[in-house]
């Protein structure tokens, strides 16, 4: 069904204010309002069926290197296959708009057994429109064929909500009308998102399903929500870090749940909740230039609003019966090792006096939890890429894995967290890890999925 451009600006204006558009709708609110991929079951043979794809991978020599997130859509492609759909792949690779998905569109072919032919100039950017000469490559398809449009992100107009206001609705809406109307006329009437790890505001996610007759949740991406996702709400230990301070109000959203009874927390985060303890025991604690006005224009950077709320926090979480775990010394510039920051200084690790505490409280939750308890791991603990900076992260993925041995549920939330599993362990070392940390971010913390807001919104 086409979408006008008033319709368009409503829905831009309540998808770019996030959470206080519906403050009150819970991730599983989302979920429940949106058909699963069962529910196009009866799609006739022949049906040109749009499917938003987790390609943003980068395919190895042979398959199973570096195609995760390609082999999480195979159970959904096959079932298209198998009624004769005609699958239309879209989406990413990267950020860089000059990424191209040949490398992907072969390995896509591999994995299905079957050519996939990649699309390039599909839309025309004079129009904002697709190409004409995308829907005669569809007609000519054979029931059952699977096509590939290239990056999404080589169009300005996949790009454009990134960094919107609610108030840049009205400046968009008619163009992006004009896209998802289009994707209808010229591409498939049905939308498909088999894409968990696509969590940004790429109109591919977030507009072009309002103009399709039928949505639906790909089996991989409905598997991840309700599974893991499912037992992740239930968390009581998450282990919490990020180089931005904004994962603070994730964390707040968590703890908001009322599960959570510890909390280790390292980077940026780390450092606001350590100040803010300070404060609230009388115990004044430098974090260095991370609390330097003349490093506001960096990531690290912690305004004092921030250590305001992680204080209010903090304070709530203590009257709960939380346990906040922060760092007790510091890796800095060097690699050397200070129990307490100075002004000029900046931390890259946890130091071994943190290493020992934390395992220590390790110890302390599974004698706490002989019957089993559910445990969510984000992120890394240092710039572990770096050597200098790695003992910290790499000292505690061991932790996860007595947890899992203690009859603890883990779970991992991808981005970081995952590729400091691989490197110092195993998937078996955890009971699940998910192809996505922002998306996982997005479910667990303060707003809601974007897609997931379309998808709800497209299935009415």
């Amino acid at each position: 069904m086409p979408i006008t451009p008033a319709a368009m600006q409503d829905y831009l204006s309540k998808l770019l204010a996030g959470r206080e558009a519906a403050p009150d709708l819970t991730l599983n609110d989302y979920l429940a309002a949106i058909p699963r991929l069962d529910a196009l079951a009866d799609l006739p043979s022949g049906t040109p069926v749009l499917v938003r794809g987790d390609v943003d991978a980068k395919p190895g020599a042979e398959i199973g290197q570096g195609d995760i997130r390609l082999r999480s859509m195979v159970d959904t492609l096959k079932f298209g296959q198998e009624r004769g759909w005609k699958q239309i792949i879209f989406g990413h690779i990267g950020r860089d708009p000059a990424g191209t998905l040949a490398k992907v569109a072969h390995r896509l072919g591999e994995i299905m057994g079957c050519d996939a032919p990649l699309v390039t100039d599909w839309l025309d950017e004079s129009t904002g429109t697709v190409a004409d000469s995308v829907k005669a490559t569809i007609d000519a398809a054979a029931p059952g064929a699977i096509i590939v449009l290239d990056n999404t992100r080589r169009y300005d107009i996949e790009r454009v909500l990134w960094k919107a206001k609610p108030e840049d609705a009205a400046t968009h809406a008619e163009p992006l009308a004009a896209l998802a109307n289009s994707f209808a006329d010229k591409v498939a009437k049905v939308y498909v998102n088999e894409a968990f790890s696509a969590g940004s505001l790429d109109s591919s996610s977030v507009v072009i399903p309002l103009a399709m007759d039928k949505v639906a949740m790909g089996k991989y991406v409905a598997s991840q929500f309700d599974g893991p996702m499912q037992q992740c709400l239930k968390t009581q230990l998450v282990v919490f870090s990020g180089l931005k301070i904004d994962k603070l109000d994730d964390l707040e959203a968590m703890i908001g749940r009322g599960t959570i009874q510890t909390v280790f927390a390292a980077g940026s985060l780390a450092m606001a909740l350590r100040k803010a303890i300070g404060e609230l025991d009388g115990q004044p604690v430098c974090i260095g230039v991370a609390e330097d006005p003349a490093h506001s224009d960096k990531p690290y950077y912690i305004p004092p609003a921030r250590v305001e709320q992680a204080k209010a926090m903090v304070a709530e979480g203590r009257e709960k019966g939380i346990e906040f775990n922060t760092p007790v010394d510091s890796v800095i510039t060097d690699g050397s090792v200070v129990a307490e920051l100075k002004p000029d200084q900046q931390q890259f690790d946890v130091g071994p006096a943190s290493t020992e505490l934390y395992a220590k409280k390790i110890d302390e939750f599974i004698a706490a939890h002989p019957d089993g308890g559910v445990a969510f791991h984000n992120g890394v603990f240092g710039m572990f890429e770096d050597p200098k900076f790695e003992a910290g992260t790499k000292n505690f993925i061991p932790q996860l894995k007595r947890l899992k041995d203690a009859g603890i549920d883990v779970y991992v939330g991808g981005g970081e967290g995952g590729k400091a599993l691989d490197k110092y362990g195993d998937e078996s070392f955890v009971t699940h890890v998910f192809t996505a940390g922002g998306t996982v971010l997005n479910a667990l913390g303060s707003e809601p999925v974007p897609y997931l807001v379309t998808l709800a919104a497209a299935a009415k």
